[in-house]
């Protein structure tokens, strides 16, 4: 049932590659991700003990949509609250349900905000996250706490959160307790310029990902915001992440790897899970050990990947000074192209 709910939505969203053509896998799986590996049973990335709730209001600029805030169910005081931008086409906030949930499993809050996939200004879509940031943030202050939050985003989103984190952070002064950023296989960033990204509080951290397999953003429009964002290197990673088989499961790292949408696996838990979960603990709550996992510099703690049997998925890449490994035309939306309004950082 829940492979063939997957395959449902797939057809309402617009999507990326898909896994056509993996068999699965004949070994044993102890638990509902796809492929042969399990989820952490403990540890930054396993699940936390919180039970998950939601509320849904009204989106204030897209008619006949709700803006969602999932939230740990019972508590009694604000939580640091991560703010969600969804990549383009993923309106529906099942496409990164499994994300969501975790977060709030581990305590802390995550907004979602849909925005229109067509008919619209990029500066129409920027402008509708931002409202119903605003609103949630400001109508529900028993759950949001301003002065510890992250910006997370994907594909579309993962470009749009950097500006959107530069105008809470410093428009509006969110943060002074935490700050950070969480961006994965990111499309043009609009609306910051070079001064702005040189102008990030000295407070924010940052994790980029990209994945191999990804042929629809260039990858150098994640090591632009990077190497330009005004963030030291002790407290910002760039991650790179491959695919690998194992016991006959190919697990994906094409455009589309952090969700639910398409696949649900390791990868998840592993990638991305673990390495945000150990994030919101160092920014959020201070502790300097988790710091080790979230940006460990190429720590074992951090770039150490589970297998299944004799067989390993691939440590993670780290960096401080990443480099494009594909020729730009490899890629649907290329760095070079006269639509990215920081084309004259393409190196």
């Amino acid at each position: 049932m829940k492979k063939l709910l997957r395959f449902c939505f797939l057809l309402l969203v617009l999507s990326g590659c898909s896994k056509g053509g993996d068999s699965p896998s004949t070994e044993p799986v102890d638990d509902d991700l796809d492929g042969p590996i399990s989820r952490p049973v403990s540890g930054y990335g396993a699940d936390g003990n919180f039970k998950v709730a939601e509320i849904n209001f009204a989106n204030p600029t897209y008619s006949g949509t709700n803006v969602t805030i999932f939230y740990p169910a019972g508590i009694t005081t604000p939580r640091g609250t991560i703010f969600y931008s969804h990549p383009y086409g993923g309106e529906d906030k099942n496409y990164a349900r499994g994300l969501f949930e975790f977060i709030a499993k581990k305590g802390f809050v995550v907004v979602f905000v849909p925005y229109p996939t067509t008919g619209v200004s990029i500066d129409d879509r920027y402008n509708t996250l931002w409202a119903g940031f605003l609103k949630a943030a400001t109508d529900y202050p028993n759950l949001i706490d301003k002065t510890r939050v992250g910006f997370m985003g994907h594909s579309f989103g993962g470009g749009a959160s950097i500006a959107l984190a530069y105008k809470a952070f410093t428009d509006y002064g969110w943060g002074q307790n935490a700050r950070f950023l969480f961006t994965m296989a990111p499309w043009y960033s609009y609306q910051i310029t070079n001064a702005q990204l040189q102008n990030f509080p000295a407070n924010t951290k940052m994790i980029a990902q990209v994945y191999d397999e990804d042929t629809v953003n260039d990858h150098r429009l994640a090591i632009d915001v990077f190497k330009n964002i005004s963030i030291s290197n002790a407290e910002k990673d760039f991650i790179y992440i491959k695919s690998a088989t194992i016991a006959g499961y190919t697990y994906h790292t094409e455009h589309t790897m952090p969700n639910t949408r398409t696949a649900f696996d390791a990868y998840d838990y592993y990638g991305i899970y673990r390495l945000l979960d150990a994030m919101m603990d160092y920014s959020f709550n201070g502790n300097q050990a988790a710091k080790n996992v979230a940006l460990g510099n190429g720590s074992a703690e951090q770039i150490t990947m589970p297998g299944y049997k004799n067989e390993t998925l691939p440590t993670l890449e780290v960096s401080d000074n990443p480099v494009p490994k594909y020729a730009q035309s490899r890629y649907e939306f290329q760095c070079g192209n006269i639509v990215n309004p920081r084309i004259g950082n393409c190196n």
